[in-house]
């Protein structure tokens, strides 16, 4: 099938190592070899293993401080767990073994009037006795009747916790009368209301009234996140948890470790009063503070030290950010190499500058084709594949047809292509620069994060894509491409026998019939296209493209 031929084609292609959009022309080239690359050891630039600071966060959809406070769970205390503390209640029951002059094995239940009888020692009032009182209290009553010779066990077999109905109202999620036990927390209560509604309501003002009006608790729930600290209370039937509305707010963003929005009870805060929640990084230099002051915008840009005794107001929006001069950049170093892999430089500098300062192994290090990973390189490719594939899935899901046969033709094509558009979205280019050619390497000027990478040298060749059994030979210097694909088994019945594709070490693509190959090159044959069976071949083929100069795939 034509289409078939097509994706093995799309895969071959994905097979490609990592290229860059960018290399520099051999008039580019700085004078100097790369076998005059010098191998000393690092003195002037340092090394080092920091990373430099997080990028500041935006700012859209900032929740509350405490928010997620009820992500969680609250569990009660089970209805059949027996604390010691526990009060008896009627309907009670309670285990009563005598032995001794008189024994007696009995199950007792309290009373409506809270009392339960003893053999021979009559009735005993029992009600708001604990649990790990209640045998003593049994074996008091006892003794006023037997002196000596009895021995008296007393335990609660079966307790009746009292069942409290709660109002839980004001700015929750799901106001309303709910059931817990008397010493369940106030989180609980709330955790069953949905929680605190994060738009409206206050994590600070949480108030507990009783009958009457009475306050029993106002409880600031950010005391409890911060230190864990929470009043007990016990609750009784018709209390009332009222969430207060929400008070004045400040947004908080940057390089901090609380990006939330603080609430504050005063009318206004200070710089060093919100560093408290917020917990800026220690590398934060300067604060954007924004808001409304006297009915007008206002914004500022102050010093960290400035910002400490500055006042917010209700509405501010405040941004940390580490914006100190630097002089310095990190580069990094792959492959074969001794020494450190990590090094600040000074801004400006050159790729020659650093190589001066980067002792090789000149038996191991093929420093000939030394090339560059770089971040701005890999975004821009990132972004140009990802324009390419929509455009490509519009033309698929807009393409005529002119009859029945051709829409399930085309159907068809869409269905794979879609599926290649799924694949190929998931490329990560390494944004691969091009900076050595016939031994020389260019003096090009470095970029903050560059990766350096200098390649292992290498005495084979690989044979891959429509050949019979791709693998790799040893380099031969009179060998041609065609005497490496007779090694490879020959081309395939599908095979491109006219132009081919190698892919240096450096990453640099050549395609044609008379080509060159060198040690450590991949050679790829990929299939013979007839662009008449596909209608959206042109543009596959360009995106094709586009992935082999961007991204090492070799995984998909």
């Amino acid at each position: 099938m034509k289409m078939k031929k097509v994706l093995q084609y799309l895969s071959i292609a994905l097979l490609i190592s990592v290229l860059s959009t960018y290399s520099y022309a051999e008039g580019e080239l700085a004078d100097k070899t790369a076998n005059d690359i010098s191998v000393r050891a690092p003195n002037v630039v340092q090394a080092f293993d920091d990373v430099l600071p997080a990028k500041s966060q935006n700012g859209a959809g900032v929740p509350p401080f405490a928010a997620n406070l009820f992500a969680g769970n609250y569990v009660s205390r089970r209805a059949d767990a027996l604390d010691p503390d526990y009060k008896i209640v009627t309907g009670d029951r309670i285990a009563l073994r005598m032995w001794g002059e008189v024994t007696a094995n009995e199950t007792l239940t309290v009373d409506a009037n809270g009392n339960i009888f003893i053999p021979d020692a009559g009735e005993l009032n029992v009600v708001g006795t604990t649990a790990a009182n209640l045998s003593a209290k049994v074996k008091s009553a006892i003794s006023k009747v037997y002196k000596d010779g009895v021995d008296v066990y007393a335990n609660l077999l079966s307790a009746t916790p009292k069942q409290v109905l709660v109002f839980v109202t004001g700015q929750v999620n799901r106001p309303g009368q709910y059931t817990g036990l008397p010493d369940d927390s106030v989180v609980a209560f709330l955790q069953q209301a949905g929680g605190v509604d994060p738009q409206r309501g206050s994590y600070r003002q949480v108030l507990v009234t009783r009958r009457g009006g009475q306050r029993v608790a106002s409880i600031d729930l950010y005391d409890f996140v911060n230190n864990g600290r929470l009043p007990r209370l016990l609750f009784q039937d018709g209390d009332t948890i009222v969430v207060r509305p929400q008070g004045n707010m400040v947004t908080v963003q940057g390089d901090t470790r609380n990006s939330y929005r603080f609430e504050f009870l005063n009318n206004a805060l200070t710089g060093e009063q919100l560093v408290r929640y917020a917990r800026p990084n220690s590398s934060v230099t300067h604060v954007a503070v924004a808001g409304t002051r006297e009915g007008l915008p206002s914004a500022s840009y102050i010093t960290y030290s400035q910002f400490l005794g500055s006042r917010l107001y209700d509405g501010d929006s405040v941004r940390f950010v580490t914006d100190a001069p630097s002089d310095v950049m990190d580069i990094a170093l792959e492959g074969s190499f001794l020494g450190t892999s990590y090094f600040t430089v000074q801004k400006s500098s050159r790729l020659q500058e650093v190589l001066d300062y980067v002792a090789v192994d000149p038996n191991e290090a093929d420093i000939g084709n030394i090339y560059i990973k770089r971040k701005s390189v890999a975004l821009a490719q990132k972004k140009n594949l990802e324009e390419s594939l929509q455009r490509l899935e519009r033309s698929v899901l807009t393409a005529p047809a002119s009859s029945d046969g051709e829409a399930s033709i085309r159907a068809q094509e869409a269905n794979l292509i879609l599926k290649f558009v799924e694949r190929a979205s998931k490329v990560q280019p390494e944004g691969r620069v091009v900076v050595s050619d016939r031994g020389k390497v260019a003096n090009i000027r470095l970029e903050d994060g560059d990766i350096i990478v200098i390649p292992n040298k290498s005495d084979v060749v690989s044979i891959s894509g429509e050949v019979q059994m791709p693998h790799s030979v040893v380099y031969a210097s009179n060998a041609t491409v065609l005497d490496y694909i007779a090694q490879a088994g020959g081309f395939s019945d599908r095979a491109n026998r006219k132009d081919f594709i190698i892919v240096r070490p450096n990453g640099k693509v050549e395609m044609g019939s008379q080509l060159r190959v060198q040690p450590g090159d991949q050679i790829m044959v990929s299939p013979q296209l007839d662009s008449k069976d596909m209608q959206f071949t042109k543009d596959i083929v360009q995106i094709v493209y586009q992935i082999a100069v961007a991204a090492k795939a070799v995984g998909l």
